[in-house]
C-alpha cells in the first residue's frame, strides 16, 4: 500500500505543495505516467502466472527501499531546478524551544498549527517546500527564522486573540516569503523549466514498482487462504494495509518532514514500511502460484449448486 500511495498520491502531493509545480501541470504528468504505467499491472500479472508471485512482489518491494530518496532527489530537480539550487546557495536555520514544537499530524486536515511560535515558523517553510536545518534554543524564546544573513523572528502568538494572532501571523509570512524569494527560493516552479520527460520517467519507475507488487497480488490473496475463511482473510489485512498505512501516508510524510525540516524526511516512512514487509515476505510468505484455489474445501461442497 505504501508503495502504491508514494507513486500517485504522495507524487502528486509532493509535486504540488512542496515542489509548487502547477496543479494543472502537476495533474497531467502524474496522468501520463499512470497511463504508461497501467499496462504493466497486467504484465506482471501474467509474469506471475509463470515464474511465481512471491519473487515480483519482494523485488518490487526491495527496489522503492533502495531508489526512492535518489529518485525523489532526483524528482526535485527535474521539477523545479531553482528550488533544488536554492536548498545548497542559501540554507535556512530554525532556532527553536524543541518542547514548544507540535507534532503536525494532522490526519482530518483541520488544525492549522498556529497556536505557538515554533509552529508557526515550521509551518510555513514545510508548506513552501524549503528545507531547514533545526537549532535548539532556551525555553521561553520566540522562534527564530535564518535565511542568510537576514533573521525573522516568529511571533509570540501563544496568547493573542484570534484576530491579532491571524494578522501576526499574516505579516510574518509575507516577510519570510519574500526574504525566501529574494534568496532564491521560488514562490512556484516555472512551468517552462520542469523537465517533463524525467518527471514523468521518475514518476513511471514508481508506478512499475507498483505494478510488480500489486499485479500479482490478487492472485496471491486468493491462493494463499482457504476457501472457507478466504474473504475474511484477504479483507482484512488488504484494508489494514490500504486504509491505515497507505491512507495516512500522506500525513505521516508530512509531519515527519515538519518536524526534522528535510523535504526528504517523509519518504523515509514507505522506506521503512517496505523494508519491513519485505523483511516479513522474505521469511514467512509462501509461493503460491500452483496452489488449488479450492483448497479448503471438501469434494461435497465443491460438487453443491451455487
Amino acid at each position: 500500500a505504501v508503495i502504491w500511495y508514494t507513486g500517485t498520491f504522495y507524487g502528486l502531493n509532493y509535486l504540488k505543495q512542496t515542489l509548487r509545480v502547477d496543479a494543472a501541470q502537476a495533474d497531467l504528468l502524474v496522468a501520463v505516467s499512470l497511463l504508461v504505467g497501467t499496462p504493466f499491472y497486467i504484465f506482471f500479472g501474467w509474469l506471475s502466472d509463470r515464474i511465481g508471485r512471491r519473487k515480483l512482489i519482494l523485488v518490487g518491494l526491495l527496489i522503492p527501499v533502495l531508489t526512492y530518496f535518489p529518485l525523489f532527489h532526483m524528482l526535485t530537480q527535474s521539477a523545479n531546478p531553482a528550488l533544488y539550487a536554492a536548498v545548497d546557495a542559501s540554507p535556512v536555520i530554525v532556532r527553536a524551544d524543541p518542547a514548544a514544537c507540535s507534532l503536525q499530524f494532522d490526519p482530518v486536515g483541520k488544525n492549522k498549527f498556529d497556536s505557538q511560535s515554533c509552529d508557526v515558523a515550521k509551518t510555513l517553510l514545510s508548506k513552501a517546500g524549503v528545507s531547514y536545518n533545526a537549532e535548539e534554543i532556551p525555553a521561553g524564546r520566540a522562534a527564530e527564522v535564518h535565511i542568510g544573513a537576514q533573521t525573522y523572528v516568529a511571533p509570540m502568538v501563544e496568547n493573542m486573540p484570534p484576530a491579532e494572532r491571524a494578522a501576526a501571523i499574516a505579516d510574518y509570512n509575507r516577510d519570510v516569503s519574500a526574504a525566501l524569494n529574494a534568496a532564491g527560493y521560488p514562490a512556484s516552479a516555472d512551468k517552462n523549466a520542469v523537465n517533463a520527460f524525467m518527471v514523468i520517467a521518475l514518476l513511471f519507475f514508481t508506478q512499475l514498482c507498483t505494478a510488480m507488487v500489486y499485479g500479482p497480488m490478487a492472485a496471491m490473496l486468493v491462493e494463499l487462504f482457504p476457501a472457507k475463511v478466504r474473504y475474511t482473510s484477504m479483507s482484512l489485512p488488504y484494508h489494514i494495509g490500504n486504509g491505515w498505512f497507505g491512507g495516512l501516508l500522506p500525513t505521516i510524510a508530512f509531519a515527519i518532514v515538519a518536524s526534522t525540516g528535510d523535504i526528504y524526511s517523509g519518504i523515509w516512512y514507505p522506506v521503512i514500511i517496505a523494508g519491513i514487509t519485505f523483511v516479513v515476505a522474505l521469511f514467512f510468505l509462501p509461493e503460491t502460484y500452483k496452489r488449488n484455489i479450492n483448497h479448503g474445501q471438501s469434494d461435497a461442497e465443491m460438487a453443491a449448486p451455487r
